[in-house]
């Protein structure tokens, strides 16, 4: 039997019994503009203060401080959409992305601070409430990936992060001594950095649907304001700032 008959057979019946070697693996093109939803979950941190250095005369030797720090850990369910554009050289992947996000989180605390409120040794509290929320935010970024096989990339990503968040407070002297309390609250679209990476593979047998995990770590900055204490007749200030660790799921539609 001519050898050459002999050989096409037998690779005839190696591919029947191991498809693979029948053809070569799907090379998926990543090059194109595409759209795509996520949903996810944030943890993230508003670190927070009260400061009026006329609290120490208020309360000068009856043990009440002249700031008042508070962690707040804002954290939620998040979701949103995306568009973008890869531009693919080889195993390398560049591009662009810009998502926007509804977001859940928020946070709030309630404490308070035991001082004695006159000579006599009385004890009066001061009452504190506490709440922070990251409301919405986006993203603009760059991403870099490389292909770790032909259907899958890693990649990095960094940018500019903007979104909307919330503080507010309220302060109540203990009503036995005074009563006297006041509130405070804002809320401002702040911009920060963004940077984090992920994976994202195409999904065998639907044309153009990407499927990808990616992490995101955003800094939104602080948001401050001031006021006058009606307890001391002085002006108090506060701040917060936010930052987001972002973890979520998405898939992504290259367009024709």
């Amino acid at each position: 039997m001519n050898r050459s008959v002999v050989a096409g057979a037998s690779f005839i019946a190696l591919a029947a019994v191991n498809p693979a070697f029948a053809a070569p693996p799907a090379i998926y093109n990543w090059t194109g503009f595409y759209v795509g939803g996520n949903v996810g979950y944030s943890f993230g941190k508003a670190d927070t203060n009260l400061s009026d250095p006329s609290f120490t005369e208020f309360g000068s030797g009856f043990g009440l401080p002249g700031a008042f720090p508070a962690m707040l850990h804002p954290d939620g369910v998040i979701g949103g959409g995306q568009f973008g554009y890869n531009w693919q050289n080889g195993p390398a992947i560049f591009g662009f992305e810009t998502d926007f996000q509804g977001s859940d989180e928020k946070a709030s605390a309630i404490f308070s601070t035991p001082y004695s409120c006159d000579v006599e040794g009385s004890t009066c509290t001061l009452s504190q409430t506490r709440d922070a929320r990251i409301n919405w935010f986006g993203t603009v970024r760059g991403r870099i990936g490389w292909l770790i096989s032909p259907m899958t990339m890693m990649y990095g990503t960094a940018g500019l992060a903007y979104g909307k968040v919330s503080v507010s407070g309220t302060v109540l002297d203990d009503p036995f001594n005074t009563g006297a309390g006041f509130t405070f609250s804002d809320s401002k679209v702040k911009a920060g950095l963004a940077v984090g990476g992920g994976i994202e593979g195409a999904v065998t047998g639907i044309s153009g649907l990407t499927v990808k995990v990616e992490y995101l770590y955003i800094d939104l900055g602080t948001l401050s304001g001031s006021g006058l204490n009606p307890i001391t007749g002085n002006i108090y200030t506060w701040d917060a700032r936010f930052s987001d660790h972002i973890a979520r799921i998405g898939f992504n539609y290259k367009l024709p």
